[in-house]
């Protein structure tokens, strides 16, 4: 018999975390701890109000549903879950965690033995121009080859003058920009803006208009110069039909997998293996998760042999994180081999 015994945990950013929908200064998370004769599996649910799809007002019900049924059929507790793809992914996390040799060993290979790192973006937070720009130079000098730099939530001319300046000292053999805009621009305004932008080699922009505007949204990517990434845009598209009409639709240059916001590590599979198949590039990325969200998409995320780098440097954000080996070196995420776990949090 499977007992769920679930841990609320409250993540205190380093700083207040700026995007176009406003600043975070904290982030709730909880973990799923299932213990069952004598195995243990820890998942986490991580759940960003405003974003997730997950039904934030019904959480807490859903988390007591959880606890009392957790010994149903898995297929039952999907469909039960259906409409909370953050709460999900902790219980798929947690029990392909409860199989494994170590609670935090979820899939073995040359990253989790501290043989091999997996190449990262730098991420740029909005804030005022000078502390971003201190930013962008503390990642250069650290060994990132490619940036992430938020964009929509302040001055353009600001924003516009930051990127000049970093491709006046270097180019885009040096380093990569991403931009994501996290649907800030009216369908107008990216449009001006990615002609703009487009003097600046600019690897990729994610998420332009807000989702939900498909013939936009594809009007936006046959025009663009600028290759456009869809992120929000997934969020909430769980039927596989809808996923194939979405990508026919607007026929995207990549696709961002959060498996915290897009319901799991089978249901990120799925994106994934639409991609391929249509020709388009993807690459995964954190949600704002502790530690123990980010080790399990990292572990994941090797066994789906990725081909650019991917968006997992979150970790280090919080002050209160759960301490782990994870560590970024030199613009890749590593596990370091002789550090472990600290699960005292989890009294186990």
């Amino acid at each position: 018999m499977k007992v769920l015994k679930i841990i609320p945990h409250t993540l205190k950013f380093k700083f207040d975390a700026r995007t176009s929908r406003g600043p975070m200064t904290d982030r709730q998370v909880w973990y799923l701890i299932i213990e069952e004769e004598g195995f243990i599996g820890i998942g986490e649910a991580a759940p960003i109000p405003g974003l997730s799809a997950d039904h934030i007002a019904l959480w807490e019900a859903k988390l007591q549903w959880l606890k009392d049924h957790i010994n149903d059929d898995e297929k039952r507790i999907k469909s039960a879950l259906k409409h909370f793809p953050a709460l999900y992914f902790g219980y798929e996390m947690a029990m392909k965690s409860i199989d494994c040799e170590h609670p935090m060993m979820l899939y073995p290979s040359v990253f989790t033995s501290g043989r091999a790192g997996i190449p990262i973006n730098g991420l740029v937070w909005m804030n005022e121009a000078q502390h971003m720009q201190s930013q962008i130079d503390r990642l250069i000098d650290e060994g990132f080859t490619i940036l992430k730099m938020k964009v929509g939530g302040i001055d353009w001319a600001e924003e516009l003058k930051l990127i000049k300046e970093l491709r006046k000292k270097l180019d885009s053999t040096e380093i990569q920009l991403r931009l994501d805009a996290n649907g800030a621009w009216t369908p107008k305004e990216a449009r001006e803006k990615l002609n703009r932008l487009s003097e600046f080699e600019i690897h990729s922009i994610e998420q332009p208009i807000k989702p939900g505007q498909w013939e936009e949204m594809a009007s936006i990517c046959a025009e663009s110069p600028i290759p456009i990434a869809l992120d929000e845009e997934l969020i909430g598209i769980t039927e596989l039909k809808m996923k194939k009409e979405l990508i026919n639709i607007i026929t995207p240059d990549y696709l961002i997998i959060k498996p915290t916001l897009l319901g799991g590590f089978k249901a990120s599979e799925e994106w994934i293996k639409l991609a391929k198949s249509n020709g388009i590039d993807w690459w995964v990325t954190s949600s704002l998760e502790s530690n123990v969200g980010l080790n399990a998409i990292s572990q994941w995320v090797v066994t789906q042999l990725p081909n650019m780098p991917q968006g997992l440097g979150t970790g280090g954000l919080f002050e209160n994180n759960i301490p782990s080996p994870l560590q970024v070196r030199k613009g890749k995420l590593l596990i370091h081999p002789t550090l472990t776990w600290d699960l005292s949090i989890f009294n186990l």
